[in-house]
């Protein structure tokens, strides 16, 4: 009889050490998929760092400088950084679709204007360029429409 009472001690004994492990391991997990989220940007943001600093570098050369042509050179040239890095590190492509055919797939029409010389619908002007992500739109391009004249 002692011997049982020791063997369910025992056993009682090692179901609350396993549920003890189990509940860190739950509590372990959760924490690693709270980091997970928390940092998941953290590649993209240091990759932006760069052309952060370089904006504020043109935004003091900027201040020091009333050469206009000199400073848009410098914030293009961190505007193409951003583009670059995004593009090959991330996969986002900007896109500008003025003069080709109408797709609503991945434009968004802000303005109709009808003209004889068209005969389909053309984007005649872009208001904002659209973006895809590895292919995928995640932001339509914003553009003027022209469509052919009814009659």
């Amino acid at each position: 009889v002692k011997e049982l009472e020791e063997s369910v001690a025992s056993l009682k004994d090692k179901e609350l050490r396993e549920a003890a492990e189990n509940e860190n391991y739950r509590k372990r997990m959760r924490q690693e998929k709270d980091n997970a989220v928390k940092y998941a940007n953290e590649a993209l943001i240091r990759d932006l760092l760069d052309p952060l600093d370089n904006f504020s570098r043109a935004i003091e050369a900027a201040e020091k400088s009333k050469d206009f042509d000199t400073i848009k050179t410098g914030v293009v040239m961190v505007e193409d950084q951003l583009h670059t890095i995004l593009k090959n590190n991330w996969g986002l492509e900007a896109f500008s679709p003025e003069g080709e055919a109408f797709d609503p797939s991945d434009m968004e029409a802000c303005m109709v204007k009808e003209d004889d010389g068209l005969d389909k619908e053309t984007v005649l002007q872009v208001f904002m360029k659209g973006y895809k992500l590895h292919g995928k739109v995640i932001r339509a391009a914003k553009v003027v429409v022209g469509k052919p004249k009814s009659n």
